[in-house]
């Protein structure tokens, strides 16, 4: 009996041991527990931390900054700390976080939103008040909201114009949204016959772009473009243009930006004239580094921490009917560990911080 005994608390000794180092993650997704794109980002995010055998908790905020500075306190006076905190700078919040990580030992990583420039600057300027970044990784958003309107002109007919066009841009207090618009706003100077009526603020919401939308199609009833920096806003302005007898594809072009099951299928029937999509891996590529990190491999490989990369691309009907299916598979069939520096030589860098991911 001691003998069998023995060998059992021999045999479990490997497992405990690989368990104990596990790296631990918390993610503050700041998103809704319901909400397509953040389910689908949290999905891509755990198919790395289990791929890479990492433990991964991810709290939903349902967009709400008091539930996620509750949910960030929790995380960092809990008896057993993460080894990692990912979080969002949605709505302006990291710096609060970040400061009530000071002298926690808990490394920081942000995603998706980074640091505006004035709260990097005081950051910086009070050091000890506030905790080290390890590092952040944010998609091309700019360059996504210029595309987007340069792709929608393209399919006016030739020599049409002036055009009117209405945006629905998200939150004015989060970088992304923020950079999207400007993108389009950007690429307004190079089209002259296109006119901006109005920006609304959506705030990535179905419902509430469905709401403004009724005001602009009576306000602008000529309206041939719409812009929305999410899917969900393009859905709730379509619905409402559709009530008011403009069909989509073919009386008003309408863009968005998320890869959702719903958006994909839009795509393909043409609903959607132009969709930009990928972000949703950046939450698993920043699991890459982190994975990295906590087996004592530098991620700052390129001499930097900070990486704004390419995740966000254009998606045409072929596009979108390859990932469709992806979405639909129970595998998402990525070899995570083929994207970590571990094994890999000194001069390694990540392919996924220099170009788009092809699926």
């Amino acid at each position: 009996m001691l003998k069998a005994l023995c060998r059992s608390l021999c045999l479990s000794l490997p497992l405990a041991s690989a368990s104990a180092q596990a790296a631990s993650v918390v993610f503050l997704n700041p998103g809704y527990s319901n909400e397509t794109f953040w389910v689908g980002y949290s999905r891509f995010m755990q198919a790395a931390a289990d791929e890479l055998g990492m433990e991964l908790q991810i709290e939903y905020s349902e967009r709400r900054t008091d539930l996620a500075l509750t949910q960030a306190k929790t995380a960092l006076a809990g008896p057993r700390r993460p080894d990692y905190l990912v979080l969002v700078n949605e709505q302006y919040l990291a710096p609060e976080i970040i400061r009530l990580s000071q002298g926690l030992g808990v490394k920081l990583f942000l995603v998706n939103n980074g640091l505006t420039e004035a709260q990097a600057q005081s950051i910086q300027a009070q050091p000890g008040r506030f905790a080290p970044l390890l590092g952040t990784l944010t998609g091309n958003d700019e360059q996504a909201g210029y595309q987007m309107l340069r792709e929608m002109v393209a399919l006016l007919p030739p020599g049409t114009g002036p055009v009117d066009l209405v945006a629905f841009s998200g939150v004015k207090n989060t970088p992304a949204s923020q950079l999207r618009e400007q993108g389009m706003r950007r690429a307004l100077a190079d089209f002259p016959q296109v006119r901006l009526r109005q920006v609304v603020y959506g705030g990535w919401n179905r419902r509430r772009a469905y709401e403004q939308a009724q005001v602009l199609q009576a306000r602008y009833p000529h309206t041939q473009l719409v812009w929305a920096a999410n899917d969900e806003m393009a859905f709730g302005a379509m619905k409402a243009f559709e009530e008011a007898g403009r069909i989509p594809g073919r009386d008003v072009i309408f863009s968005a930006i998320n890869g959702s099951p719903e958006a994909l299928r839009a795509r393909i029937e043409g609903r959607l004239g132009v969709l930009m999509g990928g972000h949703f891996t950046l939450g698993g590529w920043a699991m890459v580094m982190l994975h990295d990190d906590a087996q004592g491999l530098p991620i700052n490989r390129d001499g930097m921490s900070e990486h704004r990369i390419p995740v966000l691309q254009s998606i045409d009907q072929d596009k979108a009917r390859r990932w469709l299916d992806l979405l639909q598979q129970d595998d998402l069939g990525i070899d995570f560990r083929r994207y970590s520096a571990q094994g890999r030589p000194a001069d390694f860098r990540y392919p996924f911080l220099a170009s788009p991911v092809e699926y």
